[in-house]
C-alpha cells in the first residue's frame, strides 16, 4: 500500500484537529457531558471511522480496508477494557463526576503518545527483522491467556501497579481535589492533588495497554499507515462512551475472556506468518515453511466481528439475570451526592479498606445530637 507523503500530513493533520476540538473547545469546562452531546459524538466519530474504511477501499482495494477495519474493532475493543480500568480509577480515587471528563481527556491523549511510540519502534522492528514476529505471536498468546485467567471483568481484580504504589507513598499529596489542578500550596507548602495520582494511574494503564494493542495490530496489518489510523479512530470518542454507557461496562463481564479468544487468534496467525517468512536457521534451515498457511484479513475481520458479538450478548444477558452487586450501583456520581449532601462524610483518597469502614462507622455529630434528643 502507497501513501503518498501529502496523504499522510492531511491525514495527521484533520486528526490531530479533532482532538484539538475535542480538548480545547469541547472539553476546556470541566462538566459531565450530557447522553445526548455524548451520543451525538460517538456517532459522529464512529461514522467518521467507517467513511475512512469506505475511503481505503475506493483508494487502495478490498484488502487494506478489510485491514483497517479489522484492526479498528480490535484497537476499540480493546481501547474499551481500558476504559473499563478507567472506570475503576475514577470509582477508586472518588474522583468528582465533573473533574473525570478532563482526566480520561488526559488519559486518552496520554494513549494517544504511548501508542504512536510503539507503532513508530515496531514499524522499524518490523523492517528489520522477521522474525519480529516470533515475539509478538508469543506475546499475544501469553497476554491471552493472562485474561481468560482473569475471566470476568471485576474492580476487585484491579491492581496498582508499582508507579501508583509509590507515588502515593512518596509524594507530598493532600486528600482535597483542587478543580483539576494537579497541585496546590498549602501552609507554604506544594502538594500534590489526588488528580496528580489519577494521572499518573491512567499514564500507567496506558503504558501497559499499548504492549498489548501495538502487536495485536501488526498481526493484522503492517501497514504503519493504517496502524495509525486505526488506533487514533478507535480512541476517539472513548469519553463519551464513558459518561454515555456509565455502569453498562461494569455488565460486559465476558469482554476480558472474548478479547483472550481474539489475541490468542491473531497471536496464532502471527506465529504462522513469522513461519512462512521464517528467515531464522535455527528453525527449517533458515528457509521458509512454505506448508504454514497465511489466514486471509476477510477470515480475520469475520473472526474478530463474531467473537465480540457473542462476547457482547452473553455478557448482557448474564448481567441481567444476575441482580448487581452494592459495588455496581454504587457509582462515582453517586459518591459525590453523598459529599455534598451529608458534612463530614468525605473519605479521603488513598485509605485502605479497614480504615474506610471504620470512617464509615463513625457517627456525625449532628447524628449523635439528634439521637439524644
Amino acid at each position: 500500500m502507497h501513501v503518498a507523503d501529502y496523504v499522510w500530513y492531511i491525514t495527521v493533520g484533520v486528526l490531530l484537529a479533532l482532538l484539538a476540538f475535542d480538548v480545547f473547545i469541547i472539553g476546556r469546562r470541566p462538566h459531565e457531558p450530557t447522553t445526548k452531546e455524548s451520543a451525538r459524538a460517538i456517532i459522529f466519530y464512529i461514522s467518521l471511522a467507517i467513511i475512512f474504511g469506505l475511503g481505503v477501499w475506493v483508494f487502495s482495494g478490498g484488502r487494506y480496508a478489510g485491514e483497517f477495519f479489522a484492526g479498528w474493532l480490535t484497537e476499540y475493543s480493546l481501547s474499551v477494557d481500558n476504559l473499563f480500568i478507567f472506570l475503576i480509577i475514577m470509582a477508586r480515587f472518588q474522583v468528582p463526576r465533573k473533574y473525570q471528563q478532563t482526566a480520561l481527556l488526559v488519559g486518552i491523549i496520554l494513549a494517544l503518545f504511548f501508542r504512536g511510540i510503539f507503532i513508530a519502534v515496531g514499524a522499524a522492528a518490523i523492517n528489520q527483522f522477521s522474525w519480529v514476529f516470533y515475539l509478538f505471536g508469543a506475546f499475544l498468546v501469553y497476554t491471552a491467556i493472562h485474561l481468560a485467567k482473569q475471566g470476568e471483568n471485576d474492580d476487585e481484580d484491579y491492581k496498582e501497579n508499582a508507579v501508583i504504589r509509590f507515588a502515593k507513598k512518596r509524594l507530598n499529596a493532600t486528600d482535597e481535589y483542587n478543580g483539576v489542578k494537579l497541585t496546590v500550596m498549602q501552609n507554604g507548602k506544594r502538594l500534590v492533588t489526588p488528580m496528580a495520582i489519577v494521572i499518573i494511574a491512567l499514564g500507567t494503564t496506558d503504558l501497559l495497554f499499548a504492549l498489548d494493542s501495538i502487536p495485536a495490530i501488526y498481526g493484522l496489518t503492517q501497514e504503519p499507515f493504517l496502524v495509525f489510523t486505526a488506533n487514533v479512530f478507535a480512541l476517539m470518542g472513548l469519553r463519551q462512551l464513558y459518561f454515555l454507557l456509565g455502569d453498562l461496562l461494569r455488565r460486559l463481564v465476558y469482554l476480558s475472556l472474548g478479547l483472550s479468544v481474539v489475541l490468542a487468534f491473531i497471536g496464532v496467525k502471527l506465529v504462522l506468518h513469522a513461519m512462512h517468512e521464517n528467515e531464522l536457521p535455527f528453525i527449517n534451515g533458515g528457509k521458509h515453511i512454505e506448508w504454514a498457511p497465511e489466514i486471509p484479513i476477510l477470515v480475520s475481520l469475520g473472526f474478530i466481528i463474531v467473537t465480540l458479538g457473542i462476547t457482547t450478548v452473553l455478557s448482557l444477558l448474564k448481567s441481567r439475570n444476575t441482580p448487581p452487586r452494592v459495588s455496581d450501583t454504587e457509582t462515582p456520581a453517586d459518591t459525590d451526592r453523598l459529599v455534598d449532601t451529608v458534612p463530614g462524610a468525605e473519605t479521603p483518597a488513598g485509605l485502605d479498606d479497614v480504615t474506610r469502614a471504620e470512617l464509615d462507622g463513625l457517627q456525625t455529630p449532628e447524628q449523635t445530637d439528634s439521637k439524644k434528643s
